[in-house]
C-alpha cells in the first residue's frame, strides 16, 4: 500500500461512504486517489435506520425500504395526522445504503481501504499527515468523520444532549399496524422527567420498526430500553410477535461549533462536523446535501474553514437545546405545542432550515414566551 493520496477519509460511516460515492460519480474528482481508513470496513449489517423527508422522487427511491405520505404525531391531549403535501417520509435501511455505496467504491480503482484506527491527523498547510496504528500517510485533504466525544463533554459553553435509541423490527401474529401512516412521534408514554417518545414505521399490517428514543444527558441501562418497548407494545395490545432484528445508537445533540476545527485542508464531516440537526438528531438528508457541496467546493480551491459557519438556524437550535438541557422534562410540551399550532409545511420547512422569518416567527409564537425569552437573554449576555 502506498502512503501518499489526494484525499484521506477517516471513518467509513454514512458520511464517509457517501462522500466517496459523490467523488466517484464526479467526472473531475473520480480520478483522485482516495484512502478510506476504518477498522470495520466494509460495513454490511443493518445496524441503523436512515429516515428523512424529501420530494416525492429522489435518487434514493430505488433502494428505500418504505415511504409514507402521512405521518402521525401523538401526545396525551393532542394527536394529529400530518399531510406532508409535496414531501414524503422515507426510510432507508443501512444495509441497503452500505450495499449501494460499497459497490460504487469497489468499482473505483482509485479508492483503497485500510482496516485500522486513526490516531491523529495534522494540517501542515502544504500537505496533511494521518497517523494510524499501522503507518503514517500524507495527503492533500483530510475528511474526518470520527467524533471526539470527550472534547464535546469536557466543555460547558454548549450543552450536550444525546439522542439515544433502541428499535425492533417485529412481525405480529395479528394485523396491528396501518401501513399508510408512520407514527412520527408518540409522547403518550410516561416521560419520567425526560424527553422521550416512541415511533412506528410500518411496512405492512403486521410488520414494523418500533423504536424508543430519548433526548437526555445520559444513556440508560440496556435492559431499560427493552422494558420500555415491551411496555409500549403491551399498551397497543400487541402481545404476540417475533423480533426480526434490533438496532441501537446514539447521536450528539449539540451546537458545539465543530466547524471551528476545520482548517485549510481538514474538513470534519457527519456528526463530527456538526451535520446532525442539533434539535432533532436527523442527519442523513444533511449528509446528502453537504457531501454534494463538498464536491463543488473542492473545485473552488478555497480553504475548508470557509465551508460552514453559524447562521440563525444554529442559534434557534442552541436556544432549544439550552431549554431542554436545563429543563429536559419540557420536551414533550415543546414538540406538542409546535405540532398543535402550526401546519406541517411550516414545521418541516423549519426543521429543514428552509423557512423564512415569518414562518419562524409563527413557530416561536407556539412556545412559552417566558421559557424561551429567558434562554435567549442568558445566551446573549453570558455567551456572546
Amino acid at each position: 500500500m502506498k502512503t501518499d493520496y489526494d484525499y484521506i477519509i477517516c471513518g467509513g460511516g454514512i458520511s464517509g461512504l457517501l462522500l466517496s460515492v459523490k467523488l466517484s460519480q464526479d467526472f473531475s474528482e473520480s480520478n483522485k486517489s482516495i484512502l478510506i481508513i476504518d477498522p470495520d470496513f466494509p460495513k454490511t449489517k443493518n445496524d441503523r435506520t436512515l429516515c428523512f423527508w424529501d420530494n416525492k422522487n429522489t435518487v434514493w427511491d430505488g433502494i428505500i425500504t418504505c415511504k409514507w405520505d402521512n405521518v402521525f404525531f401523538n401526545s396525551d391531549d393532542f394527536n394529529k395526522t400530518l399531510d406532508l403535501g409535496s414531501l414524503t417520509y422515507k426510510m432507508l435501511s443501512s444495509s441497503e445504503f452500505y450495499n449501494y455505496s460499497n459497490s460504487i467504491i469497489k468499482n473505483n480503482k482509485n479508492i483503497e481501504v485500510l482496516n485500522s484506527n486513526v490516531l491523529n491527523f495534522t494540517d501542515n498547510k502544504k500537505y496533511c499527515n494521518v497517523k494510524t496504528s499501522n503507518n503514517t500517510f500524507t495527503c492533500s485533504k483530510v475528511f474526518n468523520s470520527i467524533i471526539d466525544w470527550d472534547e464535546v463533554k469536557a466543555q460547558t459553553k454548549y450543552p450536550l444532549l444525546i439522542q439515544h435509541f433502541e428499535g425492533w423490527v417485529i412481525k405480529t401474529d395479528n394485523e396491528s399496524f396501518n401501513p399508510e401512516k408512520a407514527t412520527f412521534m408518540d409522547f403518550s408514554i410516561n416521560q419520567d422527567q425526560l424527553t422521550q417518545f416512541m415511533y412506528i414505521l410500518p411496512f405492512s399490517k403486521n410488520e414494523a420498526l418500533v423504536e424508543y428514543t430519548l433526548f437526555s444527558k445520559r444513556l440508560l441501562e440496556s435492559n431499560k430500553y427493552e422494558a420500555a418497548i415491551n411496555k409500549y407494545l403491551n399498551s397497543l395490545n400487541i402481545n404476540q410477535y417475533k423480533i426480526i432484528s434490533k438496532e441501537s445508537g446514539k447521536i450528539p445533540m449539540t451546537c458545539f461549533p465543530f466547524f471551528n476545527k476545520n482548517s485549510e485542508n481538514i474538513l470534519n464531516i457527519g456528526s463530527a462536523g456538526g451535520w446532525s440537526k442539533p434539535s432533532t438528531g436527523y442527519t442523513f438528508k444533511n449528509i446528502d446535501k453537504q457531501t454534494t457541496r463538498i464536491v463543488e467546493f473542492l473545485k473552488s480551491h478555497r480553504s475548508f474553514d470557509k465551508f460552514i459557519s453559524k447562521d440563525r438556524f444554529w442559534f434557534y437550535d442552541l436556544i432549544f437545546l439550552d431549554v431542554l438541557f436545563y429543563k429536559n422534562h419540557l420536551g414533550k410540551k415543546l414538540f406538542s405545542d409546535m405540532f398543535k399550532k402550526n401546519n406541517s409545511k411550516t414545521i418541516f420547512r423549519f426543521l429543514d432550515n428552509k423557512s423564512n422569518f415569518i414562518e419562524e416567527f409563527k413557530i416561536m409564537l407556539s412556545f412559552s414566551k417566558t421559557i424561551f425569552l429567558s434562554a435567549v437573554l442568558k445566551r446573549l449576555f453570558n455567551v456572546f
